[in-house]
């Protein structure tokens, strides 16, 4: 056997194990002798026909260590300490070309410096894998994660951000509905815990409904509670089905009950989109929203309104615990600084309209709001937010951006040898990322970057007239030094309504309560699964109706 090969089967014999353990203790007794035949005929075929495997480039450091022992061990650090690994290895890396790998339990990622971002951000999809991530990352084969359609981002990009402006009017509204029907109520004079992470979920999704499909989407309680579920379960599942072996990974799909109650929430979607759609093909009505768009835009097999209402189901999960994640971290970070509060709120009496509602024009002009999610962004990037990766159509950075954090972003699966403008060749068969919150982290970026400084990009708006750094410094920049959103033709389109959907929500928390965290609390960890820093959701605030003053 090479060296290779045994690298492989060391690397591959804990989940092995892991898997048939937990197999075996789903069966009964009598059924452990065809388990023992199973698994050594399945074995068997796993080794002589399992896919090529990754090759590592000669001289490039892995953290941890190259041999197999460190790997192991590495992979296994990966699940709890994946952000400390990444800034390891991107400050002890950057001055030496920046190329470093992280082991993870998905194999070694090849964490690239952001000078090869325009080599590969036009890649063709084929030869530099934009979707694979995600799938891979959400088994979804099996939990019907991702899709390769352009459907919802040509959409989103043609569409929605066209219309954003009359779309949030209408967002807002269900907004307001929302914490009157949804928030827990509050007095004046005592204060009311508040489990913020599952208020603010549920807030989300009516109001991302709203854009999807108008008031009848958002009221529609079937369609909210499957929208919500659908994340949660396929999550689930898809965390269950990592622990397999992948030649196990179509019969345990079967077996685990969140992977097979995925298919009752399609059910739930065709039920609320088709009627709809066929309400809208009969008399012609295209209210704006993304259904009628994406009924418009259309073409081949996308116009099943079956495909349609898959489609919207895809997009909840990606639309409604992305924005969840980062708006929650942002009101989190509100409370660790209350200095900031009074400054927003003023900015908001600058900008409101007479009716209480922001305009397209208010929304460009909350600078201090902006600046303050940015910096929150900064500390926790979305990914898929439940910010895992890159978008869902195309990956999370395509869509609303990755659920929950992670810190790395541009992830792209390596098909072939592809050689880069240098020269340097990444072999196929490699994960490649570029480790985006160590960057956020570089104090030759940003100085004094363990400090959180909400006016820091306020600031950084007000010394310059370079329209171009003014930009840079939006929430909704997507560039190489800031790339929550990802970088290139694949960043994601909808961050526009995702930033203006966190400061219509937060503004109307801030406007009607007063919050804070509970005496001698500090402010909530996020939770470090792998990739992912998914903010606490035991984690409470305190809320108190505001006193308005005229």
């Amino acid at each position: 056997m090479s060296s290779t090969s045994i690298l492989d089967t060391a690397l591959l014999t804990p989940r092995l194990l892991d898997g048939c353990v937990a197999w075996a203790s789903s069966l009964n007794k009598n059924d452990i002798r065809s388990l023992l035949l199973i698994t050594i005929i399945t074995a068997v075929v796993w080794h002589y026909f399992s896919p090529r495997k990754q090759r590592l480039v000669p001289g490039i450091p892995v953290i941890g260590g190259v041999g197999i022992k460190e790997r192991i061990r590495s992979r296994e650090r990966f699940r709890h300490d994946s952000k400390a690994m990444l800034e390891e290895g991107y400050f002890r890396n950057n001055v030496d070309g920046g190329l470093f790998y992280v082991p993870s339990p998905l194999g070694e990622r090849l964490m690239l410096p952001i000078r090869y971002l325009e080599d590969l951000k036009t890649a063709p999809m084929d030869k530099v894998d934009f979707v694979g991530t995600f799938i891979e990352m959400f088994e979804g084969k099996y939990t019907t994660f991702g899709s390769r359609s352009t459907l919802h981002p040509r959409t989103v990009k043609a569409d929605l951000n066209q219309h954003l402006s009359d779309v949030m009017q209408s967002v807002q509204d269900e907004i307001i509905e929302c914490f009157d029907e949804i928030f827990p109520k509050c007095s004046e004079d005592e204060w009311t815990a508040v489990p913020l992470v599952d208020v603010i979920t549920r807030i989300v999704a009516r109001a991302s409904s709203r854009m999807f499909g108008g008031a009848q989407l958002s009221r529609n309680s079937a369609w909210v509670a499957a929208s919500l579920s659908f994340a949660i379960d396929g999550y689930i599942g898809a965390q269950k089905l990592k622990k397999y072996p992948e030649f196990l990974k179509p019969l345990v799909a079967r077996l685990i009950p969140e992977v097979r109650i995925l298919a009752k929430y399609h059910e739930e979607a065709e039920k609320a989109a088709l009627p709809m759609l066929a309400e809208r093909e009969r008399t012609g009505e295209r209210p704006k929203d993304l259904l009628s768009w994406m009924q418009d835009a259309a073409v081949g097999e996308e116009t099943d309104p079956r495909f349609i209402a898959g489609i919207l189901l895809k997009i909840s999960f990606a639309a409604i615990h992305t924005t969840a994640a980062a708006n929650s971290q942002l009101i989190f970070d509100l409370c660790a600084h209350p200095e900031l509060i009074p400054l927003v709120r003023n900015e908001f009496e600058e900008v409101a309209e007479e009716d209480g509602k922001i305009s397209k024009k208010g929304f460009f002009q909350m600078h201090i709001m902006d600046s303050i999610m940015k910096e929150s962004q900064r500390f926790n990037p979305l990914l898929l937010g439940i910010a895992l990766l890159p978008s869902l159509a195309f990956s999370l950075d395509l869509l609303f951006q990755p659920p929950p954090s992670i810190p790395f972003t541009f992830e792209r699966i390596i098909t072939e040898d592809w050689r880069l403008s240098d020269g340097f060749v990444i072999p196929a068969h490699t994960t490649v990322g570029v480790p985006s919150q160590a960057i956020a982290m570089d104090p030759n970026l940003y100085p004094e970057p363990e400090t959180f400084d909400g006016l820091r990009f306020a600031k950084l708006r007000e010394t310059t007239d370079n329209p171009a750094t003014k930009g840079k410094a939006q929430f909704v920049a997507a560039n190489p030094q800031s790339m929550a959103f990802g970088y290139g033709r694949h960043a994601c389109p909808g961050r526009f309504f995702a930033g203006d959907e966190i400061k219509a929500i937060t503004m109307h928390l801030l406007n009607n309560y007063d919050i804070k965290f509970a005496e001698g609390q500090t402010r909530p960890k996020s939770l470090e699964v792998e990739t992912q820093f998914l903010p606490d959701h035991a984690a409470t605030i305190l809320c108190k109706k505001r006193v308005r003053r005229n």
